[in-house]
Formats: C-alpha cells, sequence, structure tokens
C-alpha cells in the first residue's frame, strides 16, 4: 500500500512540474528535485553561495571548503535576520500609522 502512495505522489509531483537538477556549491554536486517555479531561484542562491566562497577565498587565507561554507552561511543568516527585523520594524510602523489614520478619522466623522 505505501509503495502505491508513494508511486501516486511521485506522479502526482511530477505533473505539477517537479523537474531534477544538479546544483554545484563548493565544487560538490547536489542533485535536487524543485518545482520548476523554483529553478531560477535556487540557481541564483547557489551562484550567490559560490561567489561568496570566491570571494573570501582570495581576501582571507582560507583554504579549507567547510570554513568557506560557513562563513558564507553566516552572512546570509545575518542578512536574513537583518532583513526579518527590517521588516518587523517597518510592519510596526505602518501599523502605528495606520492606528493615528483611524483615529483621526474616527474623530472627523463623529463630530
Amino acid at each position: 500500500m505505501y509503495c502505491v502512495i508513494e508511486k501516486i505522489t511521485q506522479k502526482v509531483k511530477s505533473s505539477m512540474g517537479e523537474i531534477s537538477i544538479k546544483i554545484n556549491i563548493a565544487d560538490r554536486v547536489y542533485p535536487l528535485k524543485v518545482n520548476m517555479e523554483e529553478e531560477e531561484i535556487i540557481r541564483r542562491a547557489a551562484k550567490l553561495i559560490n561567489d561568496r566562497i570566491k570571494e573570501y577565498q582570495e581576501n582571507y587565507a582560507v583554504r579549507d571548503k567547510q570554513d568557506l561554507l560557513s562563513m558564507a552561511v553566516l552572512h546570509y543568516a545575518t542578512s536574513s535576520l537583518k532583513a526579518e527585523k527590517k521588516v518587523t520594524v517597518e510592519d510596526t510602523d505602518i501599523a502605528e500609522k495606520v492606528y493615528q489614520l483611524d483615529h483621526l478619522l474616527t474623530e472627523f466623522f463623529s463630530k
């Protein structure tokens, strides 16, 4: 029964546009199955990682791929957290302005 369900799931996924791709990161190839819509983003992400690794390799006396990968991951995780924080702050600011506008409109229309 499990094998039948797994085969049906695979057919449904492939009909929804799932494709197999190979991504090279730090001179290692990773086979992936992704949705067709995600392929470009994943390839761009891999390129960004490889570019960051190359930059660290050229500018620092680090040759170990694991260290370079760790530095790249730290860079992108930090960037992601900064972006999340910025969005949260901006959402809070917008919510405050909407509240103030609502208050002004309520006062205006209650007169």
